[in-house]
């Protein structure tokens, strides 16, 4: 040891000390590597050093002290001044070198290190490098931890959430105060040297993120004040106004049946516990009169949104998903707003229809708006408002049509007042359907020719043109046994008829004595005086009373050949579109590709009656679109981390608009 201590005084100033350095730390990364339990340094890591630790430095000159210190140095004595003064600075700088915290036992691994230096004493080179690695250099900066490297692309997108520490004080919080408040001020970053290790990621404190609510920050568009068709302000006269939201807020069973969907988010956004409350929140922001929810868990609902939305003054109805579904619609409106006249649920299943063997449903309520006492007498028509979630499949628009027909066949029945008119209308919810598309334009223009179209067309959602098989529509799309009509309404009875009962007791006896009656039936057991002889038909009585009676027996109505309607003027409250970032506007980002496919449609003055003369009528049964919450782009929600995020609990955006409504005198 003496000797090797000797060899290392007498190697030139710059040689010595460079050895010593890259023995040293050399070796503290190499005990690193060896000491280290945990996973973390297997694979691809980032590591960066710890602080610094003075008694693995004092163990180590504490050795060479034990084994001969005095003897080399009274060797070193005898060597010129300025290799001793050499000598004693670099152990002096060995003293104020920084190692490794929580390194166990210094013992273990400085005699390795000594044995490292004996053999070096006959390399005419510095110290060789381990593994073809560069020597670790001290970085004056914060304190890192070694951790895995994510690589996987899914993550590249990602928003960076917080780590450590600070992640655990963060979620700790009331997750809704955490995703609705606002961001801290952002504080100053010391400036670390250059990482120097090739190869290896270096983790980084959390960069300084805009916040949640200013990237998808939402302006409110006001259209109280502008002019309609004929020129009149909303404030020209006195109006009854009222605010609806529709929102899909993800069930947590189908969130959890196709999990690798959201592989983008955070776990902890996507726990039930935390979304709830951030919906609580968005609910209480905006604070609807009317709320229509699609994707609500059935347990979910009982157990905490129905208690909860009570305590924020809703009356609320559900109506659960057929078959073994878990999720289903809900409909709340607030009681001091309005009066429920009626509510209708709507199932789309028919036992043995093909066309209709899907388990969605929908939901309409009738209500009366309450005008205040202030105004007098005064009066407002009815407002129905409609809520369904409609079938997702691309591939069926055959089912999408079908179902849309049964849910507009409900609003005219609940819709139409006494004159044969309809009340003003509002019909929202996931229609699984994008702007532009035949279902979507079938409700706007209330006319669509299908007859031949391939099946994948009605909703826009995928482009299927390529495959060879293409399901077409044909003519009719619905049996008449459905007891729809192609004008979308129900099937009603003639007038002068409508108090008759069709299978009173005069009615079948005019079959007693038909020919069908007055065969004998295949396989009749022959009983003598009653079975053996065929009954006389008497005189007066018909033959062919049943083929005579055979338009009345089945209701008839006129079918169209490939083409549906409907009478009810919707129109849809958003545009589609932002022309300020010359965008198309989101609702929902699956897979990471904006889409629109929710939408809230509402009463308005048709086309044909704007060369009238008298409006009043038309005005008095139409809504006036007095404001909207306005959507967001597809880049835009990228920059959020897609949907969910901390800031938005579903992967769809919620829909608000304001209306208004003519209040009349009586």
């Amino acid at each position: 040891m003496i000797a090797s201590c000797l060899c290392y005084l007498l190697l030139p100033a710059a040689r010595l000390f460079r050895a010593l350095s890259d023995a040293f730390f050399t070796c503290r990364k190499n005990a690193l590597l060896a000491k280290s339990s945990s996973p973390q340094v297997e694979g691809n890591f980032a590591m960066a050093p710890w602080g610094p630790d003075q008694e693995e430095c004092e163990g180590l000159l504490q050795q060479w002290q034990e084994e001969g210190s005095n003897q080399a140095l009274s060797t070193v004595s005898d060597g010129p001044l300025a290799d001793k003064g050499l000598a004693e600075s670099s152990l002096a700088l060995l003293m104020d070198n920084s190692g490794e915290q929580n390194v166990a036992s210094e013992d273990k691994w400085s005699s390795r290190q000594l044995s490292d230096l004996r053999a070096a004493e006959n390399l005419d080179q510095p110290f060789p490098e381990v593994l073809g690695e560069e020597p670790l250099a001290e970085v004056d900066g914060p304190l890192w931890a070694a951790v895995p490297v994510q690589a996987g692309p899914q993550y590249t997108d990602c928003a960076v959430l917080p780590m450590g520490t600070m992640a655990a004080d963060q979620w700790e919080e009331d997750p809704a105060m955490v995703a609705w408040g606002i961001a801290p001020e952002p504080m100053p970053q010391e400036e670390t040297s250059m990482w120097p290790f090739e190869g290896l990621e270096q983790l980084q404190p959390s960069p300084l993120e805009i916040p949640y609510h200013e990237i998808l920050w939402r302006e409110w568009e006001d259209f109280s004040t502008q002019p309609d068709a004929q020129g009149l302000e909303a404030g020209d006269g006195p109006q009854f106004q009222f605010t609806l939201m529709s929102y899909n807020i993800l069930a947590q069973d189908l969130m959890q049946q196709s999990s690798e969907l959201y592989l983008h988010c955070h776990p902890d956004i996507l726990n039930w516990n935390y979304r709830f409350a951030n919906l609580m929140q968005e609910f209480q922001h905006w604070d609807p009169d009317i709320l229509c929810l699609q994707e609500v868990q059935e347990d979910h609902y009982w157990e905490q949104l129905e208690p909860s939305l009570q305590m924020m003054g809703f009356t609320c109805f559900y109506k659960r998903r057929t078959g073994c579904k878990t999720d289903g619609c809900a409909v709340c409106y607030k009681p001091t707003r309005f009066r429920l006249l009626c509510a209708s649920p709507v199932e789309y299943f028919r036992p043995g229809l093909e066309l209709l063997n899907r388990d969605n449903v929908g939901l309409v309520l009738l209500l009366q708006p309450l005008v205040p006492e202030g105004l007098g007498q005064v009066s407002v028509a009815p407002l129905c408002v409609a809520n369904t979630h409609v079938l997702y499949n691309p591939r069926r628009g055959d089912i999408k049509l079908a179902q849309m027909a049964i849910l507009l066949a409900e609003v005219d029945k609940v819709a139409r007042l006494s004159d044969g008119s309809h009340c003003p209308i509002i019909l929202c919810g996931d229609l699984n359907s994008v702007p532009d598309s035949p279902l979507y334009n079938f409700i706007r223009d209330g006319e669509l020719q299908y007859n031949g179209m391939p099946a994948w067309k009605v909703s826009g959602q995928e482009d299927f043109s390529h495959q060879l098989y293409q399901r077409k529509l044909q003519a009719p799309l619905w049996p008449s046994s459905l007891g729809i009509t192609d004008c979308c309404q129900y099937v009603t009875c003639d007038p002068k008829r409508s108090e008759r009962r069709k299978y009173g007791r005069d009615f079948l006896l005019r079959f007693r004595f038909c020919n069908i009656a007055c065969q004998r039936p295949v396989g009749l057991v022959l009983m003598e005086g009653v079975t053996d002889t065929k009954p006389d038909r008497p005189a007066g009585w018909a033959e062919y009373i049943l083929e005579e009676d055979t338009s009345e027996l089945e209701p008839a109505f006129p079918r169209t050949i490939g083409t549906i309607q409907h009478c009810l003027h919707l129109t849809s409250v958003y545009t589609h579109f932002l022309p300020q970032h010359g965008q198309p506007e989101v609702t929902t980002m699956p897979l990471g590709l904006g889409t629109t496919v929710d939408y809230i449609f509402f009463s308005a003055e048709s086309c044909e009656n704007e060369n009238r003369t008298d409006h009043r009528l038309d005005r008095d049964r139409t809504l006036k679109l007095l404001g909207r919450l306005s959507l967001l782009s597809e880049e835009i929600l990228w920059a959020a981390n897609g949907l969910p995020n901390p800031f938005c609990s579903s992967d769809h955006l919620c829909l608000v608009a304001s209306f208004g409504m003519e209040v009349t005198a009586p």
